[in-house]
């Protein structure tokens, strides 16, 4: 594997991306979406694990507009919602995945060979982006606020499900505190009505950060799982 930091234009400037190539010829492309902590040594390492199954894999600095190299300790929520207000909401998130994707055709890649993934902040993101792209797939780990908005800024987004364009896994914990079981049902129900290809996976003793080993949270085989699932619903979507 190659890994570098790229530096992407976006309209807020320049923002820095974590990339990864793997050994031989790519069979597609990912785009790896943070935490609310930022591109941090976890992200990296999951950057470089989709590098490993064989993706050109990319990291963009969705914090960028705090400085470079913004990064937050887990728990640190008060620095969180400052980075939060730095990013200003939905549209300038869709700026850096467009740039990260723009970034990604530039290398050769048509929209149905690109993937995107994502954990909590990051995991409704990729539910975001899979409404206004269509890719060719989207998974999501603990996404909060995709049925329930959390902040004035990010708006839940279920409502706009309809314009779901990318097939999307979903993949939650029941001991989530901060996602009701319901909220992950209702989402259920309401994908399910859609005629594109999705998924909810739920895992009865996980919690928030379940697939991340930085975290009290993290569950060694749920985190497995799901990360199979997850190359395997790459590997199934990405023609």
């Amino acid at each position: 594997m190659k890994t570098d930091d790229v530096t992407l234009t976006t309209a807020d400037g320049p923002m820095r991306a974590y990339e990864v190539l793997p050994d031989g010829a790519p069979r597609g492309a990912i785009v790896v979406v943070q935490e609310a902590f930022g591109v941090n040594a976890h992200i990296e390492d999951v950057t470089r694990r989709c590098a490993a199954a064989g993706y050109h894999a990319v990291a963009p600095d969705l914090f960028h507009r705090s400085g470079p190299g913004s990064v937050v300790e887990y728990g640190n929520f008060e620095k969180v919602l400052e980075y939060f207000k730095d990013v200003g909401g939905d549209a300038a998130v869709i700026t850096d995945i467009d740039a990260a994707i723009d970034h990604l055709r530039s290398a050769g890649f048509t929209e149905s060979k690109i993937g995107i993934v994502g954990f909590c902040f990051g995991g409704r993101v990729t539910f975001l982006t899979a409404l206004h792209h269509k890719l060719g797939a989207a998974v999501g780990f603990y996404g909060g606020g995709i049925v329930t908005g959390r902040f004035p800024q990010f708006p839940q987004l279920i409502e706009r499900a309809e314009s779901l364009q990318t097939p999307w896994l979903g993949l939650f914990g029941d001991q989530d505190a901060s996602i009701p079981v319901d909220d992950v049902e209702t989402l259920r129900a309401t994908l399910s009505k859609l005629p594109i290809d999705t998924e909810i996976v739920r895992y009865p003793d996980a919690g928030h950060g379940f697939h991340c080993d930085k975290r009290d949270d993290f569950r060694a085989d749920d985190a497995s799982d799901a990360w199979k699932r997850t190359l395997d619903w790459f590997a199934e979507h990405i023609s």
